[in-house]
């Protein structure tokens, strides 16, 4: 048995995976996954999120263009990504594309009830981890580039790590106002922060500066009305956020009530089973809860195994 499946007690079981080189949350180095696909699972202990009632966040006029008409457009560094392990849309088969395509397949068939019910909020997904360091900014970031590679999808990656937001840096894009401008400024419009990249399908909306309440802005009415109206107003689309780590600030706890699914990354061979159990006391809101081990010892012989596989695979 894993130290995910000690510490979870209630994940499924799944079979692990070859990695490549693991990551610190840091662009200079790879990352590597996978213990097993995302498993379903239900708390009884679950509270059931009630939405304060509010005015919808977009007119019906900013409905059609909000993710698309106004926004920002930067160019992704693709060759960097490339460089740094992350997937690629214009890169050759590679065995860190291959493995986000097995994390993401489940994560889409709940959002969108593919061979299975949908799952209320699916496309609301949160990634964190117990604790800072694990790669759960590289994993958000890796698993909206394939997301986005998509055929029928397009995704919006918010940036909700309010104290270290990462994924600008990742991306090399410029980042001014963002999340937390757009809830502290009724007159923002989301439209005005979000940036659109080179990335055909790939929307991103940065952090923002930095305010003292940002938990608060976080828990508040203004941040229900956000996530509702994106949700609910493009179905079709997957909304990704980066959350911060559970054990080292509140704001994942509360973004958690929100969620439809939640991928927790954890580091392999370090991160404590107490951790992993403390942290997932903090999300038993969200019903759907999924383990990605990161930085695992590669299998001897994967290398071989995955030439194979890209030579003669689909």
């Amino acid at each position: 048995m894993s130290i995910i499946e000690k510490a979870a007690g209630k994940i499924g079981a799944g079979t692990p995976r070859p990695a490549s080189p693991g990551d610190n949350d840091d662009p200079d180095h790879n990352a590597s996954l996978i213990e097993n696909a995302l498993s379903k699972q239900r708390s009884s202990h679950a509270a059931p999120f009630v939405a304060t009632p509010v005015e919808p966040m977009f007119s019906e006029q900013d409905a059609d263009t909000v993710l698309e008409g106004n926004s920002q457009v930067q160019s992704i560094n693709l060759a960097r990504l490339h460089r740094m392990g992350v997937v690629s849309p214009d890169a050759e088969k590679s065995q860190i594309a291959e493995e986000f395509r097995i994390i993401k397949r489940p994560l889409i068939a709940n959002a969108f009830g593919q061979g299975a019910a949908r799952v209320k909020n699916g496309n609301l997904i949160m990634v964190t981890s117990s604790l800072p360091g694990e790669g759960k900014s590289f994993c958000a970031i890796n698993l909206a580039i394939s997301m986005a590679m998509e055929m029928d999808r397009t995704v919006l990656l918010i940036d909700a790590d309010v104290a270290k937001p990462r994924v600008p840096e990742y991306l090399g894009i410029h980042a001014d106002k963002g999340l937390l401008d757009v809830l502290q400024d009724k007159d923002l419009k989301l439209s005005d922060v979000l940036i659109r990249t080179d990335i055909a399908k790939l929307t991103v909306l940065p952090a923002g500066r930095t305010y003292k309440r940002a938990t608060e802005l976080l828990a508040s009415a203004a941040m229900t009305r956000l996530v509702e109206d994106i949700g609910n107003r493009y179905p079709d689309r997957i909304i990704l956020f980066d959350s911060p780590p559970l054990l080292a600030t509140s704001e994942s706890s509360v973004l958690a009530t929100h969620m439809g699914q939640i991928v927790m990354v954890v580091e392999a061979e370090k991160t404590s089973q107490d951790a992993v159990r403390e942290a997932l006391s903090h999300i038993q809101s969200c019903e759907v809860v999924g383990m990605l081990l990161n930085k695992t010892t590669p299998t001897p012989g994967a290398d071989y195994y995955y030439g194979y596989y890209g030579s003669y695979g689909k």
